[in-house]
């Protein structure tokens, strides 16, 4: 997750920087912060580094965080924006921005705490992907996060979800594995899993979930590497 945090005082920057950091790693989340002293310097730097968040000051000189935001969309840009000031009359105009939030000066942490959850939330649900089933019955949306693996008998494909639910549709496992991200793993001619949900990887076989699941030998390695990413991440 990337944050930016736009805002002339640096002494407030660090402050909100600091309580920042406490709460996502209180949430367990990978994250990078970019700091920006003024408006422009965001401008000029936001096509190479782009944030999903950004804590943005509405007083500041030059350009102001409002004409900044108002820069920011005409640009296209699709970052959540949380304003940050010290006078609440300013929170209003924030709607023509699609501002997701505000937090007032001085910060408080549980009020932080309260915004962030919901930012953070509001991305996960921006970047929902789903894998797309066709059956006789009608078309099915299955959310790939909460897939644990796919396992493949002949041409029906049985997708498990973390809750034991399985779903079965008729297709390829390397068409399938070439519609998944990068966190779904093939541990066997069988079986694609994902990363997410191994928790052991031991010889021959893993547990995904719960479960048991065959490693074949052509793919030890290759799990083996992708299980010691997944846990530094």
């Amino acid at each position: 997750m990337k944050i930016a945090i736009c805002d002339d005082d640096k002494k407030l920057r660090k402050d909100l920087r600091h309580l920042i950091e406490v709460q996502l790693d209180l949430m367990a989340l990978a994250y990078e912060i970019e700091e920006y002293e003024s408006g422009n310097s965001l401008l000029e730097h936001i096509d190479k580094k782009e944030p999903d968040i950004l804590f943005l000051d509405i007083e500041m000189p030059g350009i102001g965080g409002m004409d900044t935001a108002k820069a920011l969309r005409n640009l296209e840009k699709k970052m959540l924006i949380i304003f940050i000031t010290a006078y609440p009359d300013y929170v209003f105009q924030g709607y023509e921005v699609h501002a997701f939030h505000y937090i007032l000066k001085p910060y408080q942490q549980n009020k932080l705490k309260e915004v962030l959850e919901s930012a953070v939330k509001a991305l996960s649900s921006q970047n929902e992907q789903f894998y797309i089933v066709e059956q006789k019955s009608g078309t099915l949306r299955l959310s790939i996060r909460e897939i644990s693996y796919f396992k493949s008998d002949r041409r029906n494909i049985f997708a498990v979800q973390k809750n034991g639910e399985q779903v079965s549709f008729y297709e390829k496992l390397d068409e399938v594995e070439s519609k998944l991200p990068d966190f779904f793993q093939r541990i066997h001619n069988r079986y694609l899993v994902n990363m997410n949900c191994i928790s052991k990887v031991e010889g021959s076989s893993c547990i995904c979930s719960g479960e048991e699941l065959p490693v074949s030998r052509a793919y030890k390695q290759s799990l083996a590497v992708a299980f010691a990413k997944t846990m530094l991440n």
